[in-house]
């Protein structure tokens, strides 16, 4: 079975620019939170916590399709704004993998990206492939993604 990982990220008032607006560098660091929950917190839950042993990141690209304000109406006393990242597994090879991702402010898309990341072998400091246990859990997000001929499933 395959989902897409939901993330709600709180939003934090340091994450505004001069406009009052979430700053396009911050975007990438709401990627990285919802990410990071995914591979770390939820990949250890699954019985696989060999991605906090090295991952990097080889590309980024976001899309930014409008702009993100903290909205103190979304706030209360208690709890900060959030946005709602949507991520997935779009692509799965024997040494990378490219996650996509959706940010929405309340039910509107404001941003896409992607992020193609790399296992890395930090005590020997060069990439290394994909495990099994890794992939299975991986292609728990992937809809519709299945291993390529000759990989490992």
């Amino acid at each position: 079975m395959t989902d897409k990982f939901v993330y709600h990220c709180t939003l934090r008032w340091s994450d505004l620019d001069a406009y009052g607006h979430v700053n396009n560098a911050r975007f990438l660091t709401l990627y990285e939170e919802a990410r990071v929950a995914l591979m770390f917190a939820g990949g250890r839950a699954w019985g696989v916590g060999s991605f906090a042993d090295g991952v990097v990141i080889r590309r980024h690209e976001v899309d930014y399709l409008r702009p993100v304000d903290y909205a103190l109406g979304r706030a209360s006393v208690e709890t900060a704004p959030t946005v709602r990242i949507e991520l997935w597994v779009e692509q799965l090879r024997a040494a990378s993998f490219t996650v996509a991702y959706e940010l929405y402010d309340g039910d509107v898309l404001a941003s896409t990206a992607r992020s193609v990341l790399v296992p890395f072998d930090l005590a020997a400091q060069r990439p290394r492939r994909i495990s099994p246990d890794e992939r299975a859990f991986l292609l728990r997000y992937a809809p519709g993604l299945t291993s390529r001929a000759g990989e490992a499933p």
